[in-house]
């Protein structure tokens, strides 16, 4: 029997994830909270709060250091926390100001690393703060999706990564399931299936990038995971998970719900 072993949302594009309980999926295929905030370049050709690439933003495909940087935003207050171990960077609500201090502190962490987007380029300079941190709108697709990954994947890759304890973590996935086959997930592409009170089509295979060679604690690219991943599963591109959208009005999806392939 499959059932959710782990759920995460990410509230700040390509950085560190959040542990839930459980998740309020919404009805478009996104979920409430995820991605609803991001660190992009300043001569991004987007304005304002809009929608582009993961190229666009400082995030772990780019600046792999930026694992190390703990974020905790609280919806409600609108208030954005930045801390690296004990130290501080930023505790700011997401007022016009409090978006300029949070951009700087974020912006002087970043020039400090080996590995950056913006040391070689001025342009970039200097970092906004974009989202309106409510709306879900930084996935990497521009029509959202909800990502989902088995377990005992993770486990095969680990072991051909010869790293028993990699972290699944490296590959951002929304749900995290237990008791399925190695990539059995990856045979659901077309399907339906039901968590908790959420129906979700499974829609594609998720194309994995630098991003997984960040190990989540040390910021160090420590792993060629995108050579792991070619060599163990027969595929046009790296890949690891799937990516669903939501059919119906979405719901609550929690740790530990049962996985329910629809019979089409």
């Amino acid at each position: 029997m499959a059932r959710v072993a782990a759920l995460y949302r990410y509230p700040v594009k390509g950085f560190a994830p959040e542990p839930c309980d459980a998740l309020a999926v919404l009805a478009e295929g996104r979920i409430a909270g995820d991605r609803v905030l991001g660190f992009r370049f300043a001569n991004s050709a987007v304005a304002g709060d809009g929608w582009s690439t993961k190229h666009e933003f400082v995030a772990l495909v780019n600046t792999p250091g930026v694992a190390r940087l703990e974020f905790r935003y609280d919806p409600e207050t609108r208030r954005l926390r930045v801390a690296t171990g004990r130290s501080v960077l930023a505790d700011e609500t997401l007022g016009a100001e409090g978006r300029t201090r949070i951009a700087e502190a974020v912006q002087r962490f970043v020039l400090e690393l080996g590995e950056n987007p913006l040391s070689s380029f001025p342009a970039r300079l200097p970092l906004r703060l974009v989202g309106d941190g409510s709306t879900p709108r930084y996935q990497d697709s521009e029509a959202g999706q909800v990502t989902l990954h088995g377990r005992a994947s993770l486990a095969a890759v680990a072991a051909q990564a010869g790293d028993p304890a990699l972290s699944e973590v490296r590959f951002r996935s929304n749900i995290a399931v237990d008791g399925l086959r190695p990539w059995e997930e990856q045979a659901w592409i077309g399907r339906r299936l039901r968590i908790g009170d959420v129906s979700f089509r499974v829609v594609r295979p998720k194309t994995r990038c630098l991003a997984t060679h960040a190990n989540p604690q040390t910021g160090e690219r420590d792993l060629p995971v995108l050579q792991v991943l070619r060599s163990i599963y027969p595929a046009d591109a790296p890949t690891f998970a799937v990516a669903m959208t939501t059919e119906g009005p979405g719901g609550t999806i929690r740790v530990g719900d049962e996985v329910l392939l629809h019979e089409d």
